[in-house]
């Protein structure tokens, strides 16, 4: 759920989110960077007295000092996440060098492709410390395959409505995991053309 925008409402929003999810399911929320750090550690407290296990990107994704400070502060049982901006492997790098999260996130669409990915996942694994895959998951499940340190691949109605619409070959949830198929060629997708035509612009 996303966190910040509109603070006054966020407890309420909280209260209603874990009434409708039950008290059994992980709760996330993503603040995108809305926090200056003492507002963040504050809200930390909030969100672990909520039942919500996982904070993504607190306080700015360059702040890796602050995130560090997160990550040694917040309440026991909430893990920091961040890293979904990492532009290249030396992105993550310095990230996992400051300590600075609990789960590393990374953007297949960002971060330099699938090699870069899987690289980044084996920072991570030499680190002992857990991947996210950020978003599109008709890209990333493949190379997820290949994470050892894999923790999750985030799966956003939105964005999956936009590969349904131009691709054939994505892949649906069974039981909450996207299972790829062996029997197509590489990341099993085709171009749907005649979709993606109304979108063309001119050069």
């Amino acid at each position: 759920m996303k966190v910040g925008r509109e603070p006054a409402r966020d407890r309420h929003r909280l209260a209603v989110a874990r009434a409708a999810i039950g008290p059994d399911v992980e709760f996330y929320v993503d603040a995108n960077g809305a926090y200056e750090r003492r507002e963040a550690r504050a809200w930390a407290q909030t969100f672990a007295d909520a039942g919500v296990t996982y904070l993504e990107e607190p306080v700015s994704s360059d702040d890796l000092d602050g995130l560090r400070l997160l990550r040694d502060r917040a309440p026991a049982g909430l893990a920091i996440a961040a890293g979904e901006y990492a532009y290249a492997l030396e992105d993550v790098a310095r990230m996992l060098a400051a300590g600075a999260v609990d789960v590393q996130q990374v953007d297949v669409t960002r971060c330099g492709g699938i090699t870069e990915l899987v690289r980044a996942g084996a920072l991570c694994q030499a680190l002992g410390v857990p991947l996210s895959a950020h978003c599109a998951p008709a890209v990333s499940v493949h190379a997820c395959c290949a994470v050892q340190r894999l923790a999750h691949l985030e799966y956003f109605h939105d964005h999956v409505r936009i590969e349904r619409l131009l691709f054939d070959g994505t892949l649906e949830p069974d039981g909450g995991d996207l299972v790829p198929d062996r029997t197509a060629a590489g990341h099993g997708l085709t171009l749907r053309r005649d979709a993606a035509a109304r979108y063309a612009t001119s050069g």
